[in-house]
């Protein structure tokens, strides 16, 4: 199976100009957890990605007014995408291998024409593999050690 036959080809998308608030609401209208971010919403040359994790973690947990924050400020740079001939199998393995829950779909051109998410592949899999592709992707990373200086 192609990436073009699961995607989402509905794309809601934001700007790095644009109000962190703005991007959360987007996702609360559009029942979403994540927005391509693009240089513009008609041409969507794919830029980067804010998820609502970015949003709590990099501008509410910070103590950031979700207002005057800008999408730029917290969004992640340079996501990880997958094409639309890709199988899925390809772009699994890169959810996993990058730990994401959302992959931007890009043509040739680095447009946004799609997304695939966790639930798109739930709702076209088995139970077994989605099952495998959830944890793959929900392994924690390891930590680096912290090492503490001995007391004299």
């Amino acid at each position: 199976m192609k990436v073009q036959d699961v995607m989402s080809k509905t794309v809601f998308c934001c700007t790095p100009a644009d109000s962190v608030q703005k991007a959360a609401q987007i996702m609360k209208d559009r029942s979403v957890g994540a927005i391509p971010v693009v240089n513009d919403c008609n041409e969507r040359k794919l830029l980067g990605i804010i998820t609502d994790r970015d949003i709590c973690v990099r501008a509410v947990a910070a103590g950031k007014s979700i207002d005057a924050v800008k999408v730029a400020d917290v969004m992640t740079e340079r996501p990880a995408t997958c094409g639309p001939g890709d199988s899925m199998e390809a772009c699994e393995a890169s959810m996993e291998r990058n730990q994401v829950r959302r992959m931007p779909v890009v043509d040739s051109q680095g447009i946004c024409i799609g997304i695939v998410a966790q639930a798109d592949i739930a709702l076209r899999d088995t139970a077994e593999h989605t099952s495998h592709t959830i944890a793959a992707i929900s392994q924690r990373r390891p930590q680096p050690q912290i090492q503490m200086a001995a007391s004299a």
